[in-house]
């Protein structure tokens, strides 16, 4: 008995597991101090909540936007939106990587591909935006994180979160995120 229950937790524990991205934390050039970014958007304030536009029970579009200049230096910008609440762990719902430093604002529901930005493989398994969606009955919390990195990337495919993270990993010179709550 006591077998199969090690057997069914080791089951639970790894299929979680595939359930979620890294969310681990990528690091700046040697010696180079991460500079501060501000991240903000018309439609919900820090802390607030995402419109349900947003989100798996609307439309599910991205929502706009605003950042602060990137540093100087920068070359590329990364958007990451994650859920640290997921059941498994870290829950990725958007990642797009290689934006033109020169972005300071994003429309919503916008094509990043007119700004040179990349999407990366979300842990929906698909490309671009797929908005909040927690388990029913449970808030979590929603990052929008943006990166300022000091060249392009080119993550190993699939451009999944964890090899857009490796890629990144060295090249973080600013960051800043923007929180939003969401339950169904």
């Amino acid at each position: 008995m006591r077998l199969a229950c090690g057997i069914v937790l080791w089951a639970a524990v790894a299929a979680l597991a595939e359930c979620k991205s890294g969310g681990g934390e990528v690091m700046s050039p040697r010696g180079v101090v991460i500079e501060s970014l501000t991240v903000t958007s018309p439609i919900f304030a820090p802390g607030a909540a995402v419109p349900v536009d947003f989100t798996c029970d609307g439309a599910d579009r991205s929502p706009p936007l605003t950042l602060s200049a990137p540093p100087a230096n920068a070359r590329s910008l990364a958007i990451v939106v994650d859920d640290p609440d997921g059941p498994g762990g870290t829950f990725t719902h958007w990642i797009v990587y290689n934006l033109r430093p020169d972005t300071l604002s994003i429309a919503e529901a916008a094509d990043l591909g007119t700004s040179g930005g990349i999407s990366g493989t979300n842990d929906f398994k698909r490309l671009g935006y797929s908005g909040p969606c927690p388990p029913k009955f449970e808030e979590h919390r929603y990052r929008f994180r943006v990166v300022a990195l000091d060249a392009l990337i080119h993550p190993e495919p699939p451009a999944t979160r964890e090899a857009i993270d490796a890629a990144m990993n060295g090249h973080v010179i600013g960051q800043g995120s923007l929180v939003g709550v969401y339950s169904h």
